[in-house]
């Protein structure tokens, strides 16, 4: 029997793209602050331009980077207005794969996520069980093309949290009440009524965030 090949380790314009969307989601570079190609470079072990140029442009791609004429490389910001179109986004799109794929979501992965619900005190990282949450809600949706925009908004989604951290944006009972709503009706197989929850449950995060919006400062 022939020997597995080890697994083959990711190209360097991958770890690259990897590398740099990591920082940025994680607001280690902050948004509006300029990059310096070579000193990326330098930071991934003097790698070659050809892969960060490679990955660069695949994060500009995806809107976390603006390449701007004669200055440089910067790290896209998050306006009030990306935040208003993020929630048009989750809207349109959640309810609808949940009303029409949810049947398609693994039953013991909602029975899962239901338990927990259940007691919250077991939860590390509450922010991070809320968008596996959500993620779990969309995993079924087929249309590449929903899912393709839907993913570019899951990164400013995650930098929008970090940079309001000083300001609570997660109720943890009050949103566990809002997550076995719409598990209680998923588990019955009643999707219409689980996405009606869902809606709700986004326009209330909206209407959070618009709060938040109005009391600090974005960068």
């Amino acid at each position: 029997m022939k020997e597995m090949e080890p697994q083959t380790k990711p190209s360097l314009k991958l770890q690259a793209y990897q590398y740099l969307k990591t920082k940025i989601l994680n607001c280690e570079y902050r948004p509006n602050e300029f990059l310096n190609e070579q000193k990326l470079c330098a930071e991934m072990g003097n790698i070659s331009r050809t892969p960060m140029r490679d990955a660069l442009g695949r994060l500009e791609q995806e809107g976390l980077i603006t390449i701007l004429p004669k200055k440089g490389l910067m790290v896209s910001g998050i306006t009030e207005e990306d935040v208003h179109s993020m929630f048009e986004m989750r809207l349109l799109v959640e309810p609808y794969a949940l009303r029409n794929y949810g049947n398609l979501i693994p039953r013991q992965e909602l029975e899962n996520y239901k338990e927990l619900m259940h007691h919250p005190d077991r939860i590390d990282d509450f922010c991070k069980s809320d968008d596996d949450f959500h993620a779990l809600l969309m995993s079924s949706l087929p249309n590449k093309y929903l899912r393709s925009a839907y993913d570019r908004i899951t990164g400013l989604n995650t930098r929008f949290r970090i940079m309001t951290g000083k300001v609570s944006m997660i109720n943890q009972d009050q949103t566990c009440e809002e997550h076995l709503l719409i598990l209680d009706a998923a588990l019955n197989d009643n999707w219409d009524t689980a996405a009606d929850a869902l809606q709700h449950h986004l326009e209330l995060a909206r209407d959070k965030a618009e709060g938040v919006i109005k009391v600090i400062r974005l960068w």
